[in-house]
This record gives structure tokens, sequence and C-alpha cells, in this order.
């Protein structure tokens, strides 16, 4: 279907859309430093009662984005009985990798103590990501030593959806990235590259790697892993991160984006018509039971 044709069939859906209320810039840590903030979109009359989370990571490459930009979703998750959840960390080169997911897991722990007052369940939260984001949540969704610091055990996490991104095995990503300019004789990649932000030293590499923390009884949540059909890096990081959740037994399903891209698909999420949004609300009745 075109995308002319796309968004009159949004235009229609908001005039059905239920009222959502929005309380903006809520702290999540104190002291509260720049960017420790996030919004929180909850359908109307939410509170008393005990609604699913969907707690969202924005992109951005690390050092860029904000909470602002998550287009449809708020909209989409709140009429679909979802409280939603969208948060700020502290950007790349101001904080070191260390510290921004920190601040990930931060904000989570804060949603998971104080969501109830909402009308949120704490016990049902769902992480999602896009981009950069995507690294952070299935992070955050595997190594549960930046829950754990917050006193958030995994049994609180209903399901993890990764949006393209390209770095859930770092060194995968890093080597790729330079063997390919090696070989067509391009510069190598400088302050934007991966090597630059997450550092040099290879352990940190497997640290900051979601496939690296993955095993069996650690109460890891299902994860819908979604990605671009034609892009090579984010479907072989996909492929590699739904692979090792499948030998570990926890439950996981691949979306591969078909003549879409990068934003798009993220961008998407929320459209009525959007095979990737009907695979998230599939993904959604299936984790998010009472």
């Amino acid at each position: 279907m075109s995308r002319v044709i796309a968004l009159l069939f949004v235009f229609a859906f908001a005039t059905v859309a239920q009222a959502m209320q929005v309380e903006r810039d809520v702290p999540y840590a104190k002291p509260t430093l720049e960017r420790q903030i996030l919004d929180i979109y909850t359908p109307d009359n939410a509170k008393g009662k005990s609604l699913p989370v969907v707690f969202w990571i924005h992109g951005g490459g690390w050092q860029t984005g904000d909470k602002s930009g998550v287009g449809m979703k708020p909209q989409f998750f709140t009429d679909r009985g979802c409280i939603f959840v969208s948060t700020n960390y502290r950007l790349y080169p101001h904080v070191d990798m260390g510290a921004l997911i920190g601040d990930v897991a931060t904000s989570l722990g804060w949603v998971h103590k104080h969501i109830a007052a909402y009308g949120g369940d704490p016990n049902r939260i769902l992480v999602g990501g896009h981009s950069a984001g995507a690294q952070l949540a299935a992070l955050i969704c595997t190594d549960h030593r930046y829950l754990k610091a917050e006193g958030v055990e995994f049994t609180a996490l209903k399901g993890c959806i990764p949006v393209d991104g390209d770095t859930y095995y770092l060194p995968g990503i890093i080597t790729v990235a330079e063997i390919r300019a090696f070989m067509h004789d391009l510069p190598q990649p400088g302050k934007f590259g991966h090597r630059a932000k997450f550092g040099n030293d290879p352990e940190k590499h497997l640290d900051f790697s979601a496939v690296t923390h993955i095993a069996k009884g650690k109460n890891i949540p299902p994860f819908l892993i979604m990605h671009v059909a034609g892009h090579p890096d984010t479907t072989a990081q996909a492929r590699r991160l739904a692979a090792e959740l499948k030998k570990a037994e926890i439950e996981n399903e691949l979306f591969a984006g078909q003549e879409t891209t990068h934003r798009k698909l993220n961008n998407d999420i929320g459209l009525p018509d959007d095979p990737g949004t009907a695979a998230v609300i599939r993904f959604m009745d299936k984790v998010l039971r009472p």
C-alpha cells in the first residue's frame, strides 16, 4: 500500500484514538543530571489500574536523539491499554558507555518503583528501543547486573523489542566495519565508529554485547527482534542474537522488514496496515497477558 494511502489510514485511526495523558520531563535520578528525565504517557483514567508498561529507549548512535522522537508509539501503545514511558539518557562523549547504560537502568529502576502511582504494573514491563536504543534494550534485558543494581529482577520484564540494532555482538560489527574499510581502501571509522564509542578494550567489547550474557535459567524475557531485511549488518546481528537466545531456550522471533529502511521500520510502528506493527501486536498479546 502506498505511503499516501497509509497516511490516510493514520488520520482515520487518529479520529478514534483514546484520550491520553502526558507527564513530561520527570526526573529519575537524585541528584538529577542533564538528560536524566523521562516522559510518561498514560491512557485516560489509568490511575488505580494495573496496566502493562512499555519502556522505550531512543536511538541516535549513543551521541544524539531524544525521548520526544517516538512518533506514533505513545498513542499506539496507550490505545492498546499500556502505559508508555520514553526515556532520555546522557550521551557519549559527555559520559562513557558504562555511565550511559547505567542511566537507562536507573530510569527503568525508577519506573519499576513508581509506575504503580500512574496505574502501571511494575511486574509487566516490556522494554524496547531503536538502533542504539536496541543495543541498550537488549543489553539490559540479558546482562542482569544493570537492573539488579536498581532493585529490578528479570521476572518483571515480560518482553524485549530491539529494532534494527547493529551491536548485539560488538566485536562482529567492529571487525566487519574495519575490514570493509581496508578492503575498499576507505578511511577507517573515526570518532563516529564503534571502537571509538565503546573503547579499545576487547573484554569490554564482549561485556557490552548482549549475546555474551545470554544463558539458560536467568529469566531473560522473550524477544521480538526487528530488523531491515535488506541491511546486511543489522540482519547478521539480529540472526546472531536470535541464535544465541534459541541455544538458551529463550523464546524469540525475528521480524525482517521488507522494502523499508532503518528509520522507517521504527517510525512506522503504530501504522494500522504496517506489517511490523502487526508483529508487535501479536508479540504484546502473547507476552503481556496478566
